[in-house]
């Protein structure tokens, strides 16, 4: 289905909404060339320096981390409900060892600004620039959230993409 350029504002409600519902899909490309997609829960979408910014968050352990280190560049992807199994898959097996876009049936989506590939079947996608990166700092976390979402240390790296360009599916933009 063909994707129509919108503000990367207009669906920040549907956006925050998957990451709390199954999650999302950030894309990248590893050190081949080839598109890998983990399932994101967490992520804020929102401006900094005067830019839409998604902040994403990956584990040094993630294979991801290493697509992104490599290609400085991501794209996020919000999907539809019904492709739940999908999103799941993706959360829970690893590109080292799995194609994820061909045994989820996804199609690359080229981007027209970074290298990284959207996803052809969700129903919007932010392509992003890293434009920062910084390490979470274990001893400024609050003890809960340390103790809960880092009890095996392990602690995220914080991407600043600029948002530099968002496309919507037409079924998208009817459903919303």
């Amino acid at each position: 289905m063909p994707k129509i350029e919108v503000p990367f504002d207009q669906f920040m409600r549907e956006a925050t909404a998957a990451l709390r519902s199954n999650g999302a899909l950030l894309a990248s490309l590893d050190a081949e060339g080839r598109p890998n997609a983990m399932t994101i829960g967490w992520g804020v979408l929102g401006v900094i320096w005067g830019k839409p910014i998604y902040v994403a968050l990956v584990r040094p352990s993630r294979y991801t981390y290493g697509c992104l280190e490599s290609t400085g560049d991501f794209t996020v992807n919000i999907p539809y409900d019904s492709q739940a199994e999908e999103v799941l898959f993706c959360g829970t097996e690893s590109g080292r060892d799995r194609d994820k876009f061909a045994e989820c049936g996804f199609t690359p989506l080229p981007s027209a600004v970074v290298k990284s590939v959207g996803i052809g079947e969700c129903g919007l996608v932010y392509e992003c620039q890293v434009v920062h990166r910084n390490d979470l700092v274990p001893e400024a976390l609050s003890e809960d959230i340390r103790a809960g979402a880092y009890a095996g240390g392990d602690f995220h790296r914080c991407y600043f993409g600029e948002i530099l360009r968002t496309v919507a599916d037409s079924d998208f933009l009817e459903r919303f």
